[in-house]
């Protein structure tokens, strides 16, 4: 399971722990990931994604799943997603 919000393209980030003594460690920051049912009402399916709680949080500003898929730039979204853009586009026009 890749640590990679599926919606939003959000990954861990890299930086140092730092101690009171100012040491510093590597460490990862990770996105906050849940498993979320998104339903698509165009086509009539439920989809199960790994998604940020802020991939959450724009899907309820725009509404629906299905208009969130429609305005969000392709180079954010996972190759599965992609595919399911690509349909529900061909499927709505």
């Amino acid at each position: 399971m890749s640590k990679k919000c599926e919606l939003t393209g959000k990954m861990p980030l890299k930086g140092h722990k730092v101690s009171h003594a100012n040491n510093k460690t590597k460490r990862k920051f990770y996105p906050n990931l849940k498993k979320v049912k998104f339903t698509s009402d165009i086509l009539k399916r439920k989809l199960k994604l790994n998604v940020s709680n802020a991939g959450v949080k724009s899907v309820d500003k725009k509404g629906s799943f299905d208009s969130f898929l429609k305005s969000v730039k392709n180079k954010n979204l996972s190759p599965r997603l992609k595919k399911i853009k690509k349909a529900l586009l061909a499927k709505s026009a």
